[in-house]
Formats: C-alpha cells, structure tokens, sequence
C-alpha cells in the first residue's frame, strides 16, 4: 500500500503509544488522583466541546481535503487556505455570543442536576473552539501527506500534558478545581503546536479572495457539520446526556468502560490519518478499480487488527477491572456493548472518507439527523431505567443502524463493496476464539492471569489468520518480521 502502509504503521504506533498514556491517565490517575466528580467533570467538557466542534469548525477539517486535489496552481491553493481559515468564524462568532448571553438557560438543565459544573461549564464551547481550529491545521498537513506529526501532537502531546496536571494533584502543586481549568488550557497548547507544524509544512500566504466554487464549498461545509455532528454525538453525546440525569460522577464510571472499549478502534484512527485525502484524490481521478481495491484492504486489515484488539479486551475484562479502584467497577456490560459498536466501525474500512467525498453525501444528511434523533431518544428511555448502561444500550443499537444505512449507500449507490469471503472466514475465527478463552480463567493472580491467556489468544489468533492467508499486508509484515528474527538469530 505504498505511502498508506509506511503512515498508517507510524501512525498507528503514536496512536497506541498515545492510547498507552491515556490509558495510564484514565484508569489509574484520573481515577486515584483526580476522584469520581472532577473526573466526570473533565469528561462532560470534553464531550461537550467534542460535539461543539464541528460546528465551530463549519467542517472546514473534511472540505479543505475534498477540495484542495481540485485546485491546480499555488496561486488558487492558497486562496482556497485562506478562505478555509476565515470559514469558520461564520459559526463561531453567533455560536459565540449565543452561548455569552443566554449561558444561563442553556447551562440549567446541567447545572440543576449537578450544582458541581457550574463554574466548569462555560470551559465547553473555549475548548470547542480549540478543538476545532486544532482540526482545520490538521487537515492542512494532512493534504501534503504529513499527518505523522500531527497525529502525535494529538494522540501523545496533549495527553503528555494531562498526565503531568493529574501528577501535580497527586503531590498537591495545584488543585483539583485548577487541574479541570488548566486540561482545558492543554487543548490551546495543542492547536498552538498543531498551527506552528502547520506553517512549518507550508506557510500559508493569505489572499482574501472569494473561490470560485464558493457554493460548493458551503454545501459542502453544511452536510460535514451535519454528518461530522452526527459521528461525534454518536461518540460523546451520551456522555453529555448521563450528566443530564444522572451523577456527574457516573461519567467517570462510564469513561472507563468506554475507553477500554475504545482501544478497538486506534487502528481505524491511525489509518484514516493518510487514507482520507488519498480516498478524496482516488475518486477525483474516478479510479473506481483502484478505489474498490482500497476499500477492500482497509476493511479487512482493520477487522484482522480491531478483531484482536477486541477479543485481548473482551477475554480478560474481569481481570482487567482488577487493575482500578473498585468503586469503578460496574461498567463491565458497557465494554461489551460499546466495543461491538466501535468493531462495527473497524469492519467498515474507509467507508465514512467514501461518503464525504461523493457527490452522493447530501443523501445521508436525512439518515444522520434521524439517527441523532433516535440516539437521544433511546437515551431519554434507557439512562432513567439502566443507568450507564443503559446509555451503552441505546448507544450500540443507534450505531448498527447509522453504519448499516451508510454501508448499503456506500454499495448500492458507488458499487463499491468492503467485504470478502475472507471477512467471513475472519469473522469465523474470531468467534471461535471467544467460545475457546471466554470461560477459561488460570487460577493465579489476575496479572499473570491476563499475560498467560493474552499470549494464547495471540497464538491462535495470528497462526490462524497467517495460515489461512485473509490478508496479504498482514503475512508480509509477519513474514518480514520472522525473517528479521531469523537473521538476528
């Protein structure tokens, strides 16, 4: 795969290096240092500033790589950079004095359930703010094919930042309040290092001139904060909404089960990374073959890697909930479910970098606002009733819907399909290795318990995709690994 491979084992490297951080923070020092409330009110911020962030970002992020293989001399590529960059204050500037002048009644309904936010909540739309601009730099180097170090100022950075804020609580240097504000600052610190990369890569020479396909570009702009929404609520919406009803301290609960169950997809992030703008250039230069080709690779590889980050996970969670406090435990059902989910995704390969760059994307508006529909509404059934997970429940069942309606466009309308025989055959042996390992504990200590039963689920796991020949990437990088072996020997 060229270019796409050597990224996506750099990326994905960082993004598990980065994942290895933030599971230390979330697990072991949100949890020990940090405490149930503040935790759950670093999560509500985030997620809060997550769903803010398409719309602050006028989802420049998607059509600054949609649209910069069209133009074709500097002058008209940096007219373009331009007006990407001022794009976004069309929606910050409303969003902005909207959120100043009725803060009040858009915060109560939050705030009447949990008095502890209050001086926290404004912190959501700043940090949106941040994040948002974070993306559109992003998306910069991003088209020159440089996403490596973007993805590690992302991924590792920041994370870096926090893991430094929650030591310093531990050892009393600032406190817990302080701590919430200054993870919030860690989000300015990182679109600062994103923007300085950025003009590192290509510095931008502003021309404030109007593109020609300026109508396109807003159409374009309008479905990805739509479409963006929708994925990112489908993401952190439920997390807003078990502040809504519940505790804000059950979103620390909550955010562990769900980073757990997050790790499935590092490697759909760490890819998507370099395969989006060659997605984007692919269907610009209508190369179906090519395309479809792609489609395929990606959607087989991910389910090879994301089926045994699933099974590692799901066949050593009662061990693996040893690991933390245990007024953290409970959240067992919510791995299982938000993992199925986040395979779902993994399965889909390239799928969702197919529909942003069609000419087909307006269709899936109509699916996405009826599936963010049906996600709050299954939450306002299921949060009261199950708790947590019940906003897991309601969360895994609005997925299998969104992806399936994306999947059959993505076949019906571009011919384009990501499933093999060889999915079938994956499928079958990630199956057979849960039926094999799920009841079969070692009566040890849970640490040697976890490596003993990760080292036989590695075994089968990798012989019997090797042997079966479901991906050739995945035997070249096994084959090139044993000869490495075997000349070290």
């Amino acid at each position: 795969m060229g270019i796409v491979q050597s990224q996506s084992i750099k990326n994905t490297v960082i993004t598990f290096f980065g994942f290895g951080i933030g599971a230390i923070n979330a697990l072991f020092l949100y949890t020990n240092f940090l405490g149930k409330m503040h935790y759950g009110i670093v999560t509500t911020i985030l997620s809060g500033a997550n769903i803010m962030m398409p719309l602050m970002a006028f989802g420049v992020q998607n059509t600054l790589i949609r649209f910069f293989s069209h133009y074709k001399t500097e002058k008209e590529k940096e007219e373009f950079l331009t007006f990407m960059l001022i794009l976004p204050l069309v929606l910050i500037v409303p969003l902005g004095l909207g959120f100043y002048f009725f803060y009040d009644s858009i915060s109560y309904s939050w705030i009447a359930k949990n008095p502890s936010l209050k001086p926290f909540f404004w912190l959501i739309p700043v940090v949106g703010l941040f994040m948002a601009y974070f993306e559109v730099f992003y998306a910069w180097v991003k088209v020159h094919m440089q996403s490596v170090i973007g993805n590690f100022i992302s991924e590792v950075f920041v994370r870096l930042i926090v893991m430094a804020l929650l030591i310093g609580v531990h050892f009393d240097l600032i406190s817990k309040d302080r701590c919430v504000y200054s993870i919030a600052f860690a989000y300015f610190v990182q679109l600062v290092g994103m923007k300085l990369y950025a003009i590192s890569v290509k510095k931008p020479v502003l021309r404030f001139i109007i593109p020609d396909n300026v109508k396109d570009l807003i159409y374009y702009s309008l479905f990805i904060i739509v479409s963006g929404g929708v994925a990112v609520m489908l993401i952190d919406f439920d997390k807003v909404m078990i502040a809504k009803y519940l505790h804000v301290s059950q979103n620390a609960l909550y955010s562990v089960a769900i980073f757990i169950s997050t790790v499935i997809s590092v490697p759909s992030r760490a890819m998507t990374q370099i395969v989006a703008p060659i997605t984007a250039k692919l269907m610009v230069q209508n190369k179906h073959e090519e395309l479809n080709d792609l489609y395929k690779k990606s959607a087989i590889n991910l389910q090879i890697i994301g089926g045994f980050i699933m099974m590692l996970i799901f066949l050593n969670i009662k061990e693996l909930y040893h690991l933390i406090p245990k007024d953290y435990s409970g959240g067992i059902w919510v791995v299982f479910m938000i993992g199925i989910s986040k395979f779902y995704d993994v399965l889909l390969g390239n799928n969702n970098s197919i529909i942003v760059n069609t000419k087909h994307y307006r269709t899936v508006l109509l699916f996405g606002i009826i599936t963010v529909a049906l996600m709050i509404i299954l939450n306002m059934i299921f949060i009261p009733l199950y708790g947590i997970e019940g906003s897991a429940f309601a969360t895994l069942i609005t997925v299998l819907i969104y992806n399936t309606i994306k999947l059959l466009f993505v076949v019906k309308k571009m011919n384009l399909y990501p499933f093999t025989i060889k999915t079938v055959y994956s499928l079958a042996i990630i199956t057979v290795c849960f039926l094999i390992f799920y009841f079969w504990d070692f009566p040890f200590h849970f640490l040697i318990n976890i490596i003993l039963k990760s080292a036989l689920i590695s075994i089968f796991y990798i012989v019997a995709h090797y042997k079966l020949r479901i991906s050739q990437e995945v035997n070249e990088v096994i084959d090139n690994l044993i000869k490495k072996l075997k000349i070290n020997s």
